[in-house]
């Protein structure tokens, strides 16, 4: 716990610094550009059209008038917009995370290197392709869980554990490659994913739960979801800010357990001959 606790704070202080701040612009704008675009320009007609689909289904109406009875009228025009969003926001959350693990972690690595771990070797045991397969790979697995969940969300308690797991999944399986990566080797990540899976589990819903905040953002209010187009850029600079703090947090953790890893590595070599030369 005081070694998830030291590094937070390191990571807290290593954001704050120029250099990591501007890291956050180039994934913003590529992913602001991208989703821009397609939410400017498709928000209506996704809107429209799910709400004809709606408009088809018994249930809807049942629904309606349900909450029309207690004078829940926004229903009806908020249903539709508030189904699009919750599809979109996995996906702009994904695409940043995506962006970060690729473009920013070397940065981040960099930065650390040269500023807090510069005796590190650098034993180069992933590479940019390893990256991205892993990055790849869990991402569907995560699209595949959110589909299979998304009826939970709204459903207490549930709409309160499954996010913060999933995406502390999601963000534990990106992070721990690319932030040793470019330190340790093959078999030295293997060795600290598995002496440390738990708190780096806990690293990932600790930011599972951050993420959690541009989301409450846009169901603060029907409003809110009415104008996703535009809430949509405040909500991808939070995502990419968040994403960068958590590469910040896993890498301090994970280059510390690896320094700690060589450090012990001859001391256990020599415990291993001990035992391995014969008594008298």
């Amino acid at each position: 716990m005081n070694e998830l606790l030291r590094t937070f704070g390191k990571a807290l202080v290593s954001l704050l610094h120029p250099r990591m701040l501007w890291l956050t612009a180039v994934p913003f704008l590529i992913s602001g550009l991208l989703w821009g675009v397609v939410l400017w320009f498709g928000w209506e007609p996704m809107t429209d059209a799910l709400r004809v689909w709606l408009e088809q289904w018994p249930l809807t109406h049942w629904l309606y008038h349900f909450f029309g009875y207690f004078g829940v009228d926004s229903l009806r025009m908020t249903l539709a917009p508030f189904i699009v969003v919750a599809l979109a926001v996995p996906l702009i959350a994904a695409s940043a995370l995506l962006l970060i693990a690729v473009l920013s972690m070397p940065a981040v690595l960099r930065h650390l290197s040269a500023r807090h771990y510069v005796t590190l070797e650098a034993r180069r045991g992933g590479s940019l392709w390893g990256s991205l397969a892993q990055s790849c790979g869990a991402m569907l697995i995560f699209l595949f869980m959110v589909a299979l969940t998304l009826p939970f969300w709204l459903v207490p308690p549930f709409f309160a554990l499954i996010p913060p797991l999933l995406w502390g999944w999601l963000t534990y399986r990106v992070m721990t490659y690319d932030a040793l990566a470019e330190h340790a080797t093959a078999d030295e990540r293997r060795s600290i994913v598995r002496e440390h899976r738990l708190p780096l589990l806990a690293m990932g819903v600790a930011t599972g739960l951050l993420g959690a905040l541009p989301t409450l953002l846009w169901v603060s209010s029907a409003v809110m979801i009415v104008l996703f187009p535009i809430v949509a850029v405040v909500v991808i600079w939070l995502y990419v800010l968040i994403f960068v703090f958590s590469a910040l947090w896993f890498a301090h953790y994970c280059l510390r357990a690896l320094a700690r890893l060589r450090a012990d590595a001859p001391a256990q070599r020599a415990s291993v001959a001990d035992r391995a030369v014969p008594g008298p």
